[in-house]
């Protein structure tokens, strides 16, 4: 099944640190690539560029929007995503649910927000602002959470959902994200796949993690779990996605590993290997 998009199958983040092993897969259709390490001017990383050459697509990946945050969403970073966008002739962007910045005060990590109808009509302005500057389509993330704010009105399907049937975005499902909220809130992540639109999924994230003092990080430097692969396989059992990306940022295994949880990835959703 092809998206609304056009992404199809297996892919992975591109980082500079495994340019070279990225670029030696020879059944790769699509990557990801953090927006911000980018520059909208000039040429791209030579292994991305490359990989555009070979006809791989590039789809940039916002952190820094802060789409959730009470201030409007700032037009240069916008426009920087925009440029990115059109550099890399993406089909789409994506960025997540969460702010990052209050006051003038930059966190440097995303950070959850109160599921109130307050939030959401904040992040349903923030996308319409983004969305009238974009070339493309944008998809939101849910983020993974370690605690929820005691305001909530709204559990997370019927917030995502809200905010999904307002501003038209698509979804960037974080299946890893599903597990670590499910996990560290002792809940059921079937209940929660069962109640969202899966229908408007534009690609899935998978990625890594590990518990620290009680709680599941979804640290992206960690293998992918054997739980989280079988979530996979309950999430196409529901509705296959398009596409399928494994996120790592960070201490990378050896290639062969790498090779091997690309091959486990396409394995639980019965997509092409890549490797």
């Amino acid at each position: 099944m092809t998206g609304p998009t056009g992404l199809t199958g297996v892919g992975i983040g591109w980082r500079a640190e495994i340019a070279g092993f990225v670029a030696d897969l020879p059944g790769l259709r699509f990557v990801e690539v953090v927006a911000e390490s980018l520059a909208p001017t000039g040429p791209l990383p030579a292994g991305l560029a490359e990989l555009r050459e070979r006809g791989v697509t590039v789809v940039p990946h916002g952190v820094r929007l802060s789409l959730g945050g009470g201030e409007p969403v700032d037009e240069a970073r916008v426009a920087h995503l925009a440029a990115v966008a059109d550099a890399v002739a993406a089909p789409l962007v994506s960025e997540h649910i969460a702010f990052v910045r209050a006051g003038g005060l930059e966190a440097g990590h995303l950070l959850p927000l109160p599921r109130t109808r307050a939030a959401v009509d904040a992040v349903c302005a923030n996308v319409a602002r983004a969305q009238a500057r974009l070339p493309v389509p944008i998809a939101l993330e849910p983020i993974a959470a370690l605690f929820d704010w005691p305001d909530d009105e709204l559990d997370e399907a019927a917030f995502l959902t809200e905010i999904l049937d307002r501003t038209g975005a698509l979804l960037l499902l974080d299946i890893a994200n599903v597990y670590a909220n499910a996990r560290n809130r002792g809940a059921d992540p079937l209940a929660l796949l069962d109640r969202l639109p899966l229908e408007r999924v534009a690609y899935v994230h998978v990625a890594g993690g590990s518990e620290h003092g009680g709680f599941y990080h979804d640290t992206h430097t960690d293998p992918v779990p054997r739980e989280v692969l079988e979530l996979v396989g309950e999430l196409c059992a529901r509705r296959r996605p398009p596409a399928l990306l494994l996120e790592r940022d960070g201490a990378y295994p050896p290639a062969a590993t790498l090779r091997a949880e690309l091959d486990a990835l396409a394995a639980a959703s019965g997509f092409p290997v890549v490797t």
